[in-house]
């Protein structure tokens, strides 16, 4: 009987061990998009959707405001399985797979969200499968707005920028390089640290979309706008391939799902807040400045000068011929 007992409670601890095993792993997703954003808002939707295919107890947590560091760190934090996924531009996203850095570094290229999205959906196939076998997977693309510049005094042809000094990416080396072999000064900071430092003079000029300039208060030390399309923010929602593996099919392919949903929708509304933004700032006192004609030529020139440099540094080469492969041929199609 003692050894009936016994090998009962041995079956019943392998059971709750088992139990325990089983258990659905929580998801924890990083990002350093406002809290109650439309971004944060879309990614507890999608989160929604994976606790209800997954069931039982599963946890989804979202970090925003850059609260678990910011881009560089957030993809190191996936890498060491503190968090199973992120939203992240292409700052972070290069960290994983530089040839997406191809759809956000090659500034005044893009004319057009449809220019972004015809190369976008071009080299999707191909980026998605790099991000696989580096262990990620893509669940969405989405995109922020075009990047424009946010200084304290009004500044319209690039050698009036020559004389601030500029909010630069800490982990985007390459391109602090090139900035100041041109004769710009880039300071590298961290997302956080933008509004306290424009705030003192550490900087005073923020390359940075409306929304962002909008939802961080920076328009109110940097009320200058140049109203110049420099390049798109685009960026794309990861999970490790670690944390996919562990989800149900069902999981899977409900996640997936709602993965092109919030892209889509993410795109689609981002792209109408950028000129909601611009309106809500202008009643605020931001002062948008358009350069004549004659000042977008020096624009254009500036950036012819820097796609030989950027090209086999920030960009890969054959990423980057790729990319002007793809325009030209949308161009050539496109109805006049």
């Amino acid at each position: 009987m003692r050894k009936l007992v016994s090998l009962g409670l041995i079956a019943l601890s392998l059971l709750c061990a088992t139990g325990a095993s089983a258990a659905v792993k929580p998801l924890r997703i990083g990002t350093l998009v406002p809290k109650n954003s439309l971004y944060h808002r879309q990614l507890m939707e999608l989160g929604e959707v994976w606790r209800t295919a997954q069931g039982g107890d599963a946890k989804y947590l979202v970090f925003t405001d850059g609260s678990q560091g910011g881009e560089a760190e957030l993809a190191r934090r996936m890498r060491i399985g503190q968090l199973q996924g992120a939203l992240l531009s292409v700052v972070g996203l290069r960290e994983i797979e530089p040839t997406v850095a191809a759809l956000q570094s090659l500034p005044l290229l893009f004319r057009s969200w449809e220019e972004v999205d015809y190369v976008r959906d071009k080299m999707r196939p191909a980026m998605e499968k790099k991000f696989l076998d580096k262990g990620f997977v893509v669940l969405a693309w989405g995109d922020a707005g075009w990047v424009r510049f946010f200084s304290k005094e009004p500044a319209f042809r690039p050698d009036d920028y020559k004389k601030m000094k500029f909010f630069a990416w800490g982990s985007e080396t390459e391109q602090q390089e090139i900035m100041k072999s041109l004769g710009y000064t880039p300071v590298p900071l961290e997302t956080s640290d933008i509004l306290p430092a424009i705030q003192t003079g550490m900087i005073n000029v923020v390359p940075s979309t409306p929304y962002f300039a909008l939802a961080s208060q920076v328009y109110a030390t940097a009320p200058n706008m140049l109203e110049i399309n420099w390049a798109p923010i685009v960026g794309a929602l990861v999970v490790t391939k670690k944390a996919w593996d562990e989800m149900s099919p069902a999981a899977q392919d409900s996640v997936r799902a709602a993965g092109e949903k919030i892209g889509l929708q993410i795109r689609s509304k981002a792209r109408q807040e950028v000129d909601e933004a611009v309106d809500a700032m202008k009643k605020r006192g931001l002062v948008v400045n358009r350069p004549t004609p004659e000042q977008m030529r020096e624009w254009n020139e500036l950036a012819d000068k820097l796609y030989p440099r950027i090209r086999g540094a920030m960009v890969p080469a054959e990423t980057f011929d790729e990319v002007f492969m793809h325009l030209k041929a949308y161009r050539a199609g496109k109805p006049r």
